[in-house]
């Protein structure tokens, strides 16, 4: 009984401290046009975060995900709230937009998975046909 009373205080403690962390999909922004706000966010294990489809047209997909946790896909023009289970680098795209780069990067804690996650950032600033570099400039962020 001690055990599981422990068990449910902690996991009250530590929701009670996540964070919230909220991106934008938009058709222009501070970056440029076809672009997520931020576009790269440092969190920690726990905490959440909400794509807001603010214009038409937009939902986010991963691309590279820590080990243990499951790809996602959210639905066109749907707010997503994603819960960051394991540490590491989180790398997500716009599927229609993802030749324009719009893509982003979320780090939880330490970069645990950063080999496979700097390969997916690789190949998708290989494929972007507009705003070359905005993914790197992202990357660069994780340390």
């Amino acid at each position: 009984m001690k055990k599981s009373l422990f068990a449910l205080l902690l996991t009250a403690s530590v929701s009670a401290f996540a964070a919230n962390h909220e991106v934008k999909m938009l058709n222009n922004g501070a970056d440029g046009g076809m672009v997520f706000e931020p576009g790269f966010v440092k969190a920690a294990v726990g905490d959440t975060v909400t794509f807001k489809p603010t214009h038409k047209g937009h939902w986010v997909q991963s691309k590279a995900v820590p080990e243990g946790v499951e790809n996602f896909l959210s639905e066109e023009d749907q707010e997503f709230t994603l819960k960051l289970t394991k540490e590491g680098v989180y790398v997500y795209t716009c599927p229609p937009h993802r030749l324009m780069n719009m893509n982003g990067v979320i780090q939880v804690g330490k970069p645990v998975n950063q080999v496979q996650a700097q390969a997916a950032v690789d190949e998708m600033e290989k494929r972007a046909m507009q705003n070359k570099g905005r993914l790197k400039k992202y990357w660069e962020q994780v340390k």
